[in-house]
């Protein structure tokens, strides 16, 4: 019998048979493989096994039924590998979807690789995911991210780039973290912002999903029973699949993943295979929530310990300063009296003595220098009071416009121009207003060198944040930062400044009531205080 196919030669020419091809050389003078590889598929074997059987011979039929049974078979085992690999693929990105979620505690890196994982081609392979978490202060579900195209245009756009960067999941997930996130988030904002349901409606599908544990493949959404009709509209598609996220009987969230786009069917193994993720995922995101709220509470906690230690050492401060200040008090209690009795009498007797006595420029000197010291006297007195503030809440530009009257007079008498500038609809500040009232005259009087520029002052009050700022622009005046450093330390000297208390009094009072006052010395434009009063109780801020 002539056959049609190549099987009984040991050796063919390149050519002899239609089946090898460039490539496939060693099968030439290979039998074994040549059938087995090529002979068992070629019509012409199967029309020889044919010709074979119709000649009668009692292992015609035997021959066809191992034929059939052979290429059933290798159909089998095809199938069988082609799941091997498919499966050895869904390992290792499983593996490394794994490596890439427990190496990072940033919440949106994790979110991140996890919303990339399933729209990624090479992951899950799905066109949209929304990622819902549970807020568990207000007990409920609320959109949070989302992930995916909109439209057909934006969808082709996403997969022409996708397929130019041959990127790994981490990379492709770094890389939309870092240039994508935000306009994604803002791109779902509509839908996300309308996705919150409580946890106590049970009935709802998403909290039955996660109260479930279980994934659902919801599909005819638009007719579903158990599907809001208003839900489903908002989502747009008839097919969707639900995810819930528990770490440890914790309720985490929701993922919803659909073919918007594609349209292509989810099979239950595309559920199971995203079954198998979840729980990594929703782990990573409990940690990273977890990691988040810790570092919150460490900025808090050191935040406190910051202020607590500021505290302290204005305690310190404090005690020190009371401490000068019963001394001081104490010494001047002890002078006050004789020093009014002479300058009394020193007054009384300038009174009595004609203009061309001789005598008359001493005694001048006795009062002018008593004076002095009656002047000195009362700061260190007023700074003995100042220990105790009684704070209400005041107008802060009435307090301006008081100080500024009360200063008028001698301002005039320097050659001093006034501006001030008053800020509206300010709220009262809560202050001890004859305390910030002095210390306001005391800056406006400040016995500081003047300079050659226009004998200027500039007053402005404004609002910022929880503050009245009070900002007084002395054009006239200026000392280095240095000197203006020295003379807020109460007691310090300097040869140009003499001896006193003025602005460091002025200093102690408002940090004693928790107001910080700001001195700053700007050349060509004199010196600028700043002070912030606020306008809230202690117990409010």
């Amino acid at each position: 019998m002539d056959w049609e196919c190549c099987w009984d030669r040991d050796v063919v020419a390149q050519g002899d048979c239609p089946n090898i091809r460039e490539g496939d050389e060693d099968l030439l003078e290979s039998p074994r493989r040549r059938i087995l590889e090529k002979c068992c598929d070629c019509p012409n074997f199967k029309r020889d096994l044919e010709r074979f059987q119709a000649s009668g011979h009692p292992l015609g039929p035997v021959f066809s039924l191992f034929h059939d049974e052979y290429r059933r078979q290798k159909v089998q085992i095809q199938s069988l590998l082609s799941f091997l690999d498919n499966k050895s693929l869904e390992i290792r990105f499983l593996h490394e979807l794994g490596s890439v979620l427990q190496s990072s505690v940033d919440l949106e890196e994790v979110l991140s690789v996890a919303l990339t994982a399933i729209t990624a081609g090479r992951g899950f392979g799905m066109n949209r995911a929304f990622l819902l978490m549970v807020d568990h202060k207000r007990e409920h579900l609320q959109g949070y991210l989302a992930i995916g195209p909109r439209n057909y245009e934006e969808a082709h756009q996403a997969w022409d780039e996708i397929s130019h960067n041959d990127m790994d999941l981490q990379t492709l997930a770094q890389s939309f973290r870092k240039n994508k996130l935000t306009a994604e988030r803002a791109k779902f904002h509509d839908i996300l912002e309308q996705i919150s349901v409580p946890l106590s409606a049970t009935t709802h599908i998403l909290i039955r999903a996660l109260d479930g544990k279980q994934p659902m493949l919801i599909e005819d959404a638009f007719h579903h029973p158990d599907v809001d009709p208003q839900f489903a509209r908002l989502l747009g598609v008839d097919t969707f699949l639900l995810m819930p996220l528990v770490s440890r009987n914790r309720r985490v969230g929701v993922i919803i993943a659909d073919n918007c786009i594609t349209h292509r069917r989810i099979t239950p193994e595309d559920m199971h295979s995203l079954e198998t993720f979840t729980f990594p995922v929703a782990f990573a995101i409990e940690r990273a929530s977890l990691y988040e709220r810790l570092q919150e509470e460490l900025n808090r906690a050191t935040e406190a310990h910051t202020k607590l230690k500021e505290q302290q050492q204005l305690i310190v401060r404090m005690e020190k300063m009371a401490l000068v200040g019963r001394i001081t008090s104490s010494i001047a209690h002890s002078i006050r009296n004789p020093l009014m009795i002479i300058g009394g009498f020193a007054r009384s007797m300038l009174k009595n003595t004609p203009v061309g006595d001789p005598k008359r420029n001493f005694i001048e000197s006795i009062v002018g220098e008593a004076r002095q010291l009656e002047g000195v006297l009362d700061e260190i007195l007023n700074y003995s009071d100042s220990l105790y503030p009684t704070k209400d809440f005041w107008d802060v530009n009435q307090l301006v416009e008081a100080a500024l009257r009360d200063s008028a007079d001698a301002l005039n008498t320097r050659g001093y121009r006034i501006a001030f500038s008053a800020g509206s609809e300010l709220p009262p500040a809560y202050i001890d207003f004859k305390q910030v009232s002095y210390c306001l005259r005391t800056i406006l009087l400040c016995d500081l060198n003047a300079t050659d520029h226009e004998r200027v002052v500039d007053i402005g009050t404004s609002r910022e944040d929880d503050n009245i700022m009070i900002r007084i622009q002395d054009h006239g005046r200026y000392i280095s930062q240095e000197q203006l450093d020295t003379i807020m330390v109460p007691f310090s000297s300097t040869r140009e400044m003499g001896a006193g208390l003025g602005l460091a009094l002025c200093k102690t009072i408002l940090e004693k009531q928790g107001i910080p006052l700001n001195a700053q010395s700007a050349p060509e434009k004199g010196i600028i205080f700043t002070i912030a009063l606020p306008i809230r109780k202690e117990e409010q801020q």
